[in-house]
């Protein structure tokens, strides 16, 4: 009966009859990872992001993220409180790998459909209202002005950059806005045509980007675009770090990446670089940590709730922002834009520009607006990273 009793206390049966809510956040795991496996939802970052949860909430097994104290060397907090724990406090809460990610995202994005068609991105920036809009109810629900900003961010629709935000903000809450985040990011093909189904008529989603060029061709054309594609990233790194200082983690490094993709062969090594090794590496990492936050003592609770309903509202307001912008702009402009450009103001690049084009191609078969879109979506990014920067100036 001793060794029996002893098997039973050696396993994690014992820990799941005496907290059953584990058994909750497992099935959340699960789900999770079918999301990410099954669905294709964003799994470069979904299936870390639950397996992380996954492992955290393995009782016995040290691999859930937990409050330690901050003097601790990181040797004894590796010893002491587990390797995943010395994964968070080095990588995360130092604020390490989301400004990385931007490096890399940076090194995978091209500027030239923003540049071709500047006034779209516009919209990008119109988009981040329901990061605002969110941060003010928030407030009024009894968040503290920090956590609202950190809840408000979830708008943007960057997880890098909610992460960023809420651990120089609100790190407590940076498991919940995490998930939310990311799980909203997974979901824009569900909440792009949700929101879009309910703000743009038949009429407006015909409107064909390509035939309104042809009706009013642009006065200004690009004459070399590479030379404008290097330039750009060295000006904006400039002008964001004399207006928005904050942001510079973010957007520098955003810049950094995309400035050695386009000089070209002579960057090729470090561009390789910052868009694999460094970039995968950083994921893996930011997700298993993330995920490994989620115990069912940290995630199970009314805040919780509170931030994946807040967080959902502020991704659904950010779209119809940028769908209400476009509409305003309409009523003025001879050239018309489809409102779908303004429903992929978010960042979540490049999914909320393909969303958008199956909708367009839907209606009009002949409507390929994904280069439009992505003006807008690319913009996005770089409207929320300073959003980000203006929230943690303020409020940091």
């Amino acid at each position: 009966m001793d060794l029996l009793e002893k098997l039973y206390q050696m396993t994690a049966l014992q820990n799941i009859v005496e907290q059953p809510s584990i058994l909750l956040m497992i099935a959340i795991a699960f789900f999770l990872l079918y999301l990410g496996i099954k669905k294709q939802y964003e799994p470069l970052l979904l299936v870390p992001i639950a397996f992380g949860m996954l492992l955290a909430n393995f009782p016995g097994g040290q691999m859930g993220v937990e409050k330690v104290d901050e003097s601790l060397t990181l040797y004894q907090i590796a010893h002491e409180h587990g390797i995943m724990n010395f994964i968070y406090y080095s990588l995360i809460k130092t604020g390490f790998l989301p400004p990385v990610i931007f490096l890399g995202v940076g090194a995978l994005t091209d500027f030239g459909p923003m540049l071709r068609n500047l006034r779209l991105a516009f919209f990008g920036a119109a988009a981040q209202i329901g990061i605002f809009t969110v941060l003010i109810s928030a407030v009024a629900m009894n968040f503290t002005l920090r956590e609202a900003a950190s809840l408000g961010i979830i708008g943007g629709a960057d997880g890098p950059t909610a992460i960023y935000t809420t651990i120089k903000l609100a790190p407590h809450l940076l498991g919940p806005i995490a998930i939310a985040a990311y799980s909203y990011m997974a979901l824009v093909p569900v909440i792009i045509p949700l929101v879009v189904r309910f703000t743009v008529t038949e009429k407006e989603l015909k409107i064909n980007m390509k035939e309104q060029d042809r009706l009013f061709p642009s006065k200004t054309p690009i004459k070399n675009l590479q030379t404008l594609k290097i330039l750009f990233p060295i000006g904006v790194g400039t002008i964001v770090a004399l207006l928005v200082p904050s942001s510079v983690p973010l957007i520098g490094l955003l810049m950094f990446g995309n400035l050695v993709k386009e000089i070209g062969a002579s960057t090729g090594r470090l561009y390789k670089a910052a868009s694999e090794t460094i970039l995968n590496s950083a994921t893996v990492f930011l997700g298993l940590s993330v995920g490994a936050t989620m115990t069912s003592e940290a995630f199970l609770n009314q805040q919780t709730i509170m931030i994946i309903v807040g967080g959902f509202i502020a991704f659904a307001i950010s779209i119809a922002g940028g769908i209400f912008a476009v509409k305003v702009y309409n009523m003025f402009a001879r050239k018309k834009i489809n409102p779908l450009i303004g429903a992929t103001g978010l960042s979540a690049v490049p999914m909320a520009s393909r969303v958008a084009n199956e909708i367009a191609l839907k209606h009009d078969p002949t409507n390929h607006l994904l280069q439009y879109a992505m003006a807008s979506n690319i913009s996005g990014v770089i409207g929320s990273a300073v959003a980000a920067g203006v929230l943690i100036s303020f409020l940091g």
